[in-house]
């Protein structure tokens, strides 16, 4: 793929992401938002040099260093993703307060609609400490479980995957998440556009397919 130029980044400004969620789904992995990277490719956590991929790969979560746009091996490894701001910014701290903490409800009811069709996800993981803190009013939360319960997810986490330019430390996964299912065979991905944040906030899309100052991801 060609790298985008300044109009293609300064064209995704805004652009939503289908959340990438599925029967295989496990954990459910939570952004901040998109990057403009992110918007102009249509696919999560795809700015390079993002360390999430490495840092999957060798806690044990995949079997291999995934790239952003294998979703059908992503969603085969358990995982899924979403973001709590659907739009793509080329900062995260370009966010409010009020639009982070907006994010939630939208989430819960993508978390509970999943639950109730496919029995997933079972753990929820916040990639961004400082963003969970906003969203859920906890300003002394710290990196790891937390009390805090998502509808019925057995366990919520915060991560801060790139904190001082290095990536979140390895850590084994619960059984049961890794290779929590054989790989997905082709689907046909359906979009539905369920939720909006806001009067001022996009809608977002979601894909099923069956069987401090930092930039934004």
């Amino acid at each position: 793929m060609n790298r985008p130029t300044r109009d293609d980044l300064q064209a995704a400004y805004g652009r939503v992401i289908p959340d990438l969620v599925g029967p295989e789904m496990r954990v459910l992995l939570v952004g901040i938002n998109p990057s403009l990277y992110s918007g102009w490719t249509e696919t999560h956590f795809a700015r390079p040099g993002n360390r999430l991929w490495r840092t999957l790969h060798e806690a044990g979560f995949t079997d291999r260093r995934l790239h952003p746009n294998e979703s059908e091996a992503i969603l085969a490894a358990g995982l899924g993703i979403t973001n709590l701001v659907a739009r793509a910014t080329a900062r995260a701290d370009e966010l409010t307060d009020d639009e982070i903490r907006a994010g939630v409800p939208p989430l819960q009811r993508l978390v509970r609609r999943c639950r109730r069709r496919w029995d997933g996800p079972a753990y929820v993981a916040f990639l961004g400490i400082s963003t969970y803190r906003v969203a859920f009013g906890q300003p002394r939360a710290k990196v790891g479980e937390q009390e805090e319960r998502l509808e019925g997810a057995g366990g919520v986490g915060a991560a801060e995957p790139e904190r001082a330019g290095r990536p979140l430390p390895a850590a084994r996964p619960h059984r049961g998440v890794r290779r929590a299912a054989p790989r997905a065979q082709p689907a046909r991905v359906n979009r539905i556009r369920p939720r909006i944040h806001s009067a001022s906030t996009p809608s977002r899309q979601v894909s099923f397919l069956p069987s401090s100052r930092r930039r934004a991801r």
